[in-house]
């Protein structure tokens, strides 16, 4: 099964931007949509945009205009660019396929805070 390893978070500031990137240690051709999904502690994950193997995507309302997703099929890649962060914003993000299978990878840590 497709794993996945996510990097690119850190502790930025409100309006501060971040490029989370996730690596997929297979092809991704097959997997028709992609998705970034965030946890913070004490709510349930969700669903944070998604993207299809042709480049159609969808945004959860509150990121919508500040947050697009991207997938590089023949890298194996997928990214979310996050602009005009917030401190709501601040949570665990993952990456997986939508609906999301138990390869669930560590995350990556983004902490939006003044």
């Amino acid at each position: 099964q497709v794993q996945f390893v996510e990097s690119g978070g850190a502790l930025v500031q409100p309006g501060g931007s971040l490029r989370l990137s996730c690596a997929a240690s297979g092809s991704i051709w097959s997997i028709y949509i992609m998705g970034w999904y965030r946890q913070s502690p004490g709510k349930q994950r969700e669903l944070v945009a998604r993207v299809t193997v042709g480049g159609s995507t969808n945004y959860l309302d509150s990121v919508k205009g500040r947050f697009t997703i991207s997938r590089d099929n023949a890298k194996n890649t997928v990214y979310l660019q996050m602009n005009s962060l917030k401190p709501e914003d601040t949570a665990a993000y993952y990456c997986n396929s939508f609906p999301g299978t138990s390869a669930w990878g560590q995350g990556t840590q983004v902490t939006v805070s003044s």
